[in-house]
């Protein structure tokens, strides 16, 4: 069969977990979409047979369009009443049945590897994931099903898209990269006062250069990001997003640096052996709650790192002030779940993998854009809030911080 859209890796599901009373459940919830299948299955013959409906007919084209009937088809072994188009060639004065109709008629067995493949997307309400095993599954047009699917998340990419931000009260900015093939989108993730998660926007590119990022970022401004009561940034240590954040917010923001991605970066320099014993150093230099101490435990590896390995010393070296702009805050006690790291937007992105990462082939850039829209506005209402212990009140504390600190400080490089 033909396909017209990326073509997805087959979901293995086992069998033995899907009870009858679900997958009842779930055929159900497949209905709608394999009938609005079916019905423009019918609806191409019916052009293919008389034309346009408001399009001039030929003198010779007799077959015209009758009304509509009450009737039936087979989705698989169910029978399921439809609407029918009655077609009649008035020339010979008699009714001319459509084949499509006729064939659907027909009850078939659905194989049941098929069947857990479609369950399985339905039942993560991945309705895309499985669209292109309807029409394999119901014997109807593959073509029909996928131009609603680019439709419906074109619709989602432009609402995405365009959303104004400024009804929203936010304190931290997440920005990260997602891998699609070759090619990176870089993906802004918003947390407002209340905790709440809202996925603010992307931008493609082959790297996270600061041309690119800072486009993002003013596109944010642009539609409604506010920003001058001051924002928190976390960041994983691109040096693109961390020039495009700075320059775009100017003075309105302090860079938090990922914690988990400078102790990684440190111990990759490191012999083998070394690694795990240098990672708990860092971890328990970070687990200080106060910047002095932190910063104390932070410099008292320099040396022996230096005679381990000089690049090593280096990326610890590398912005490593601003590894610890939560801790300068004062803040680190009430946010190290949330803010210490990039996990907020790191979830985020494994989430839209479920959906982006079965596509085998990605065609052309407006693909990437839409399956992103539309994955990103499926993931937002399963966002948890950010989960520390007081919040929302360490986010007012965080705003109050933010706003009445100044935000740049001779710590931090220009």
């Amino acid at each position: 069969m033909k396909k017209v859209y990326a073509v997805e890796k087959e979901v293995k599901v086992d069998e033995d977990h899907v009870d009858i009373e679900t997958r009842v459940a779930l055929i159900q919830a497949l209905i709608p979409l394999g009938l609005e299948a079916v019905m423009d299955v019918l609806q191409d013959q019916v052009r293919e047979l008389a034309g346009s409906r408001y399009a001039r007919k030929d003198a010779e084209q007799s077959v015209r369009r009758w009304g509509r009937q009450k009737g039936w088809v087979y989705l698989a072994d169910q029978k399921l009443p439809v609407e029918v188009p009655r077609m009649r060639d008035v020339a010979a004065g008699v009714e001319v049945p459509l084949k499509a109709y006729k064939s659907l008629q027909t009850p078939r067995k659905m194989d049941e590897g098929l069947l857990l493949r479609v369950l399985k997307g339905i039942s993560c309400r991945n309705y895309e994931a499985c669209a292109e095993a309807v029409p394999e599954a119901f014997g109807v047009s593959a073509s029909s099903v996928s131009r609603r699917f680019i439709k419906a998340t074109a619709k989602k990419l432009k609402q995405f898209q365009e959303r104004p931000l400024d009804d929203y009260d936010f304190v931290a900015l997440f920005v990260d990269g997602k891998s699609f093939a070759d090619e990176q989108m870089v993906i802004a993730l918003g947390v407002t006062m209340s905790g709440e998660k809202i996925p603010l926007g992307f931008v493609e590119t082959s790297t996270e250069n600061e041309r690119v990022c800072r486009q993002l970022i003013q596109d944010l401004i642009r539609r409604g990001l506010r920003y001058h009561e001051g924002l928190l940034a976390i960041i994983d240590g691109s040096k693109g997003l961390h020039s495009a954040i700075r320059k775009t917010l100017k003075g309105y923001v302090r860079i938090h640096r990922c914690q988990w991605h400078k102790r990684e970066n440190v111990v990759s320099y490191l012999p083998e052996p070394e690694r795990p014993r240098f990672r708990r150093k860092l971890q328990k230099a970070y687990d200080h709650d106060s910047y002095q101490k932190a910063k104390a435990a932070l410099e008292a590896l320099k040396p022996e790192l230096a005679l381990l390995n000089q690049s090593a010393l280096g990326s610890l070296e590398e912005g490593l002030e601003e590894t610890l702009t939560l801790h300068r805050l004062g803040m680190l006690p009430f946010l190290k779940r949330s803010f210490r790291t990039t996990n907020c937007i790191e979830a985020i992105n494994s989430m839209i993998a479920d959906s982006t990462d079965k596509v085998k082939r990605w065609t052309n850039s407006m693909q990437r854009h839409r399956w992103l829209a539309a994955a990103l506005l499926d993931t937002q209402p399963r966002l948890r809030n950010v989960s520390d212990d007081i919040y929302p009140y360490s986010g007012k504390l965080l705003k109050t911080t933010l706003t009445c600190n100044p935000l740049r400080t001779s710590s931090e490089p220009e």
